[in-house]
């Protein structure tokens, strides 16, 4: 026998639709965007989007004739892109791209290169300084943390020249001109 329902619980039944529940477990893409400072839900949703769809180009991939010269030229074509985008490591492998997925891309955010290049301690405060405006990727001043860094252009990501953060690396290191300190 079931007990009569009290007013606050019939009431909170009222909001609950159990016919269309759906399981939010959202719990790993959660530490995902906590661990990489992802602020936009849509951006991790975008890469996990794009890391289906290459999964999915290396399958048909796979299906093709082994001996066919079109499957090599085409993986090697795949494989050639990521590699000098910076998502898989080698790029002698078709199984990497099995391996693809949103952290991969998250991997190559701006903030993530910036605390790996030890231009910033933590990816909070790194992503402050892009959205600060004191980081350049080449002649370019970045201001979306978003940025992906491709794997030519990561020995390019410095200070901005009016940056307070270079002229101070510069003071530390005794590189400042005396040119600099009068502009």
């Amino acid at each position: 026998m079931v007990r009569k329902l009290k007013f606050h619980e019939q009431k909170l039944l009222r909001k609950v639709n159990f016919v269309s529940w759906e399981a939010s477990n959202n719990l790993h893409e959660n530490k995902i965007m906590g661990k990489y400072c992802i602020d936009k839900r849509e951006e991790y949703t975008l890469y996990n989007k794009i890391s289906r769809e290459i999964r999915e180009i290396v399958r048909k991939i796979k299906d093709l004739d082994p001996k066919s010269p079109d499957r090599v030229e085409m993986s090697a074509a795949f494989l050639e892109k990521l590699f000098a985008i910076g998502i898989i490591p080698t790029k002698w492998n078709l199984e990497n791209c099995d391996k693809v997925n949103a952290s991969s891309f998250c991997r190559r955010r701006l903030p993530v290169l910036m605390v790996r290049m030890k231009m910033a301690e933590s990816i909070r405060s790194a992503v402050s300084l892009v959205e600060g405006g004191h980081v350049r990727v080449g002649p370019e001043m970045v201001l979306d943390p978003a940025f992906l860094v491709p794997r030519n252009m990561e020995d390019f990501v410095t200070w901005v020249d009016t940056s307070k953060i270079r002229q101070h690396v510069l003071e530390y290191r005794d590189l400042r001109d005396d040119y600099d300190v009068h502009c």
